[in-house]
């Protein structure tokens, strides 16, 4: 982990405005804003769409992930109502433990008692994820930004959904590991599959061909 500072934005009022951005302005102008703090994330405005809007970052990603740690990332996320149900208590567990410095052994043993206890919601049916902003960093590798939509699921098989096939716009991927030889892991987690659906513009409308970070 790098030190906590690094994944900190020091605007506030710039969180707000990046979190926002991962859906058009008729969404997110009334979602519910989540902004990183020391102890964890933090309601900044409080919505009346159900939507929730944050800035996600590396440790959010699988734990197999080889950028866990890396804190240049800043994901832009507007989650729908199902999603900000099902998904944010993840979110919120998995950062008050990064932020108060805690392993990625630790976080995710953190999440299986979580589960085992019933803390955590199970997932609903039609969570899915926007993801359009222009601003977002999400990997090192190659173009850092893709705008895309993410749904996710507890799909078994990712070839349900066309996912990989030639010509298929449809891309899919585990949410808690990413590679085969980590799946024992997964038990008693539940098992998330995450498709993902590149779309042609960004949230403000401009044609995604036309930026480039």
């Amino acid at each position: 982990m790098a030190p906590v500072d690094q994944y900190l934005m020091a605007n506030r009022e710039d969180e707000i405005a990046l979190a926002r951005s991962a859906a058009p302005e008729s969404i997110s102008r009334d979602a519910t804003v989540l902004v990183l703090g020391r102890k964890g994330y933090e309601k900044a405005v409080e919505g009346k769409n159900g939507f929730v809007c944050v800035v996600g970052r590396s440790w959010g990603g699988p734990f197999d992930w080889p950028e866990f740690w890396n804190p240049k990332i800043r994901a832009a996320d507007c989650l729908n109502p199902q999603a900000a149900r099902s998904i944010i208590p993840i979110f919120n567990l998995r950062a008050k433990m990064a932020m108060a410095g805690s392993s990625k052994a630790e976080m995710l043993s953190a999440l299986h008692a979580a589960y085992k206890n019933k803390q955590l919601p199970e997932l609903e049916s039609g969570a899915m994820d926007y993801m359009l902003s222009k601003s977002s960093y999400l990997t090192d590798e190659g173009d850092h930004n893709m705008p895309h939509l993410m749904f996710d699921t507890l799909v078994k098989d990712g070839k349900d959904w066309g996912s990989g096939a030639e010509g298929s716009p449809v891309m899919s991927s585990p949410y808690w590991f990413f590679y085969p030889d980590k799946q024992p892991q997964m038990k008693g987690l539940p098992p998330i599959l995450v498709f993902l659906v590149g779309v042609g513009s960004w949230s403000d409308g401009t044609p995604a061909g036309m930026h480039s970070h």
